[in-house]
């Protein structure tokens, strides 16, 4: 084993021996046993033993701790742990948690708090609250995090500008390599963590990227500008956040410098930040999709989320009449042949989940851009392609039994014609529906879901009783 084996390895060990054993899972999250011990620690009064428990914790577990107290013990853990949570637990954890926190606290604390975070985080911090609370904790912020901090707040919601890092590392072109490692152990005000060197023209527009892996391979008299990588992949400083986590996808970025609308180099974005984006915006389309709100969460306050549901639910309402209408035009036929009744949910339920599938495959693939101009046409044939051979399955299969198990061949085929038309019909709305919204410049993970059910139950019932009726069955 070599000797940097050994190390790491030594390091490993005395990680392992910090946490205490019971405390974490096998999937890292935190034992019942042991936050009971904990909060009953701090029920007794017995302060000192809690913070001993949670003293080895990573920040994000003591996060996860804080989350999973409930409510009305939440201040008393926080106040007994009051030397742990420091600005970095405080980063880490869930925003409706944190943000009843930082309603107990003054402008003075918060503001050392924010002082204490890249700049990516502190704004995350003072975004969220109201406008006077921004002004109190910026007045009581240094001059320097203040201006950073007012800076990021001009920038769009969700917007590179917001997730973006200003502390960074910039050397002009004509250094040479042993200039910039004397440059990184001179000075003191550096970036926490960072992978990379940003070169810079006099104006201060980036022209190239130097690993640190490079510089410290190079020899000190090598200029800068022969060891820098002149591609690089640039962020406008108004960019999306999700188009910011799909180059950084698309081209395997760690980090990437940030432009402003004069192309001068005005921060970076970083991976960890980057996989928190990702998290954030794949839950946002799921939420979306089933009409919980954009920031559903087990941590949001009752009438949130209502207000946040409720709107969808009696939109759903609304839609579900169209439905009921159909049925209403039929209702001779189905007092005719009740049987009818029981198997026109079949057909609706089914062509419901084919549309479903659809839907989620067409959301994803506009949310990762594999869905263009180019090739949006063929995506819907395809959709509809797969539609079909479910259909002729489902149908064939359907069909068959109800035939047998009712003894009417004619039922059994007028089940199974309607059910792989509805199919069909679910597959290709349930891939245009989003495309359209995406036309319209509208999120397609919001409502989508709602019309494709509105349209696969309404032309599953008027398809399944309208060939009931037109073949003489009833």
């Amino acid at each position: 084993m070599s000797e940097s084996d050994t190390v790491a390895a030594a390091l490993d060990e005395e990680l392992v021996d910090a946490v205490p054993e019971s405390a974490i899972d096998e999937e890292d999250r935190l034992r019942p046993e042991f936050v009971d011990r904990v909060l009953d620690a701090v029920e007794a009064g017995d302060d000192a033993t809690a913070r001993e428990l949670v003293e080895p914790l990573h920040p994000a577990d003591v996060a996860d701790l804080i989350e999973l107290a409930a409510n009305d013990e939440r201040d008393g853990l926080v106040r007994a742990l009051a030397e742990i949570v420091d600005a970095d637990v405080l980063a880490e954890m869930n925003e409706h948690v944190r943000e009843t926190l930082l309603d107990a606290l003054g402008p003075d604390a918060v503001a050392k708090i924010a002082g204490e975070l890249e700049t990516d985080d502190a704004v995350a911090i003072i975004e969220d609250l109201e406008e006077d609370e921004q002004r109190a904790v910026l007045s009581a912020m240094e001059p320097d995090d203040r201006a950073a901090v007012e800076e990021a707040l001009t920038y769009p919601e969700e917007s590179a500008g917001r997730l973006m890092q200003r502390d960074l590392i910039a050397v002009p072109e004509h250094w040479t390599v042993g200039q910039v490692i004397d440059y990184l152990r001179s000075t003191e005000d550096l970036p926490t963590d960072f992978w990379e060197v940003f070169v810079v023209a006099p104006n201060h527009h980036p022209t190239g990227t130097c690993k640190l892996s490079t510089i410290l391979r190079t020899p000190r008299t090598v200029q800068v500008r022969d060891i820098m990588i002149s591609e690089q992949t640039l962020i406008p400083v108004d960019m999306d956040q999700e188009d910011v986590a799909l180059r950084f996808q698309k081209y395997a970025l760690v980090s990437a410098a940030v432009i402003d609308s004069s192309g001068r180099l005005v921060g970076m974005v970083t991976v960890d930040d980057v996989v928190h984006i990702i998290q954030e915006e794949a839950g946002e389309d799921v939420l979306l999709l089933s009409g919980a709100g954009e920031e559903g969460d087990i941590n949001e306050p009752v009438m949130e989320s209502y207000r946040n549901r409720v709107r969808w639910l009696i939109t759903n309402l609304g839609t579900a009449l169209v439905a009921s209408t159909v049925i209403s035009l039929f209702e001779g036929a189905i007092e005719q042949m009740v049987v009818l009744a029981v198997l026109m949910p079949i057909v609706a339920g089914v062509g419901g989940n084919a549309g479903t599938q659809a839907l989620a495959v067409t959301v994803r693939a506009l949310a990762t851009n594999q869905l263009t101009g180019s090739n949006r046409w063929r995506a819907v044939g395809r959709e509809m392609r797969v539609a079909l051979l479910n259909g002729v399955t489902v149908a064939a299969l359907l069909g068959v039994g109800v035939a047998v198990v009712f003894a009417n061949p004619l039922l059994g085929g007028v089940i199974a014609a309607a059910m792989l038309t509805n199919i069909l019909v679910a597959g290709t709305v349930g891939s245009l529906v989003p495309l359209t919204l995406e036309r319209w410049e509208i999120d397609p993970a919001v409502g989508s879901s709602v019309f494709v059910t509105m349209m696969t139950d309404s032309m599953g019932f008027l398809i399944f009783l309208g060939l009931a009726v037109a073949s003489g069955l009833v």
